[in-house]
């Protein structure tokens, strides 16, 4: 069983009170007490969404993704689990929390930038928040269709998912942006390097979740005129598909 999803919202709040608790930090209280409280916001989010998609048991259900990658290597799954999934991702969840050892080591006063920090730290949990539950309660409709024999639907295409095909991507990728704007005003922008690397793996599962969406029959149409007229993470208004010309013309 794959135990990825649930490391990953405690280990950057782990790392914020080691940092904030080591003998040799020093922060402005107000700053240090923001991020947790934001951290802790964050870390609680996620940690219901994993524990509500997969039915409050913990790993009972293994991501398709593995599943692939264990079909893909057969015997030698081992290897490729240890390290390119788990090593790999230890020094990646470091990374993404250097924002955290920023605000832990810089003491000065807090600015304009902190509360755009801020802004986008909330609009990114928020905008996860919800796309994450549109996703659970339409992935429950389906399931309730389908148990009573009937047709079920075949693409979510309403709420934030109206404006974008990945709204939980784009909020994630903000609040690891936002944390890298508080980074930046203490004068440590190069710990954008996290969120940008973030950002890369994530374009990378948008592709793998794309390819595995066209290969369903049930719902390839519907899937390839939805990348047509949907932005793929950042919410937009819609726009004509290709080679389809507007009724009034």
């Amino acid at each position: 069983m794959q135990m990825i999803d649930p490391y990953w919202t405690v280990i950057p709040v782990m790392l914020l009170h080691f940092y904030a608790t080591h003998p040799l930090a020093q922060c402005n209280m107000w700053r240090s007490r923001i991020v947790m409280l934001l951290t802790w916001v964050w870390s609680v989010r996620l940690s219901h969404n994993y524990f509500r998609r997969e039915k409050w048991r913990w790993g009972a259900r293994e991501d398709w993704r593995f599943t692939d990658l264990s079909q893909q290597y057969g015997r030698q799954w081992w290897w490729a689990s240890f390290f390119a999934v788990y090593v790999s991702q230890q020094v990646f969840l470091i990374g993404l929390s250097l924002p955290l050892y920023v605000v832990h080591t810089v003491n000065q006063p807090l600015s304009f930038w902190d509360l755009v920090a801020i802004f986008v730290c909330v609009c990114g949990i928020v905008i996860a928040y919800f796309a994450d539950k549109q996703l659970y309660d339409f992935v429950s409709k389906n399931g309730k269709l389908k148990a009573l024999g009937k047709p079920v639907v075949p693409l979510l295409d309403n709420g934030l998912w109206y404006y974008s095909r990945h709204p939980n991507y784009f909020g994630e990728q903000l609040w690891w942006w936002g944390l890298g704007i508080f980074a930046w005003n203490l004068g440590q922008g190069w710990t954008f390097i996290g969120a940008l690397v973030n950002t890369m793996c994530l374009a990378y599962v948008t592709k793998l979740v794309e390819e595995r969406m066209a290969k369903q029959e049930n719902r390839v149409d519907a899937f390839r005129l939805y990348q047509k007229t949907t932005s793929v993470w950042i919410p937009w208004f819609k726009s004509s598909p290709l080679g389809v010309k507007d009724k009034d013309t």
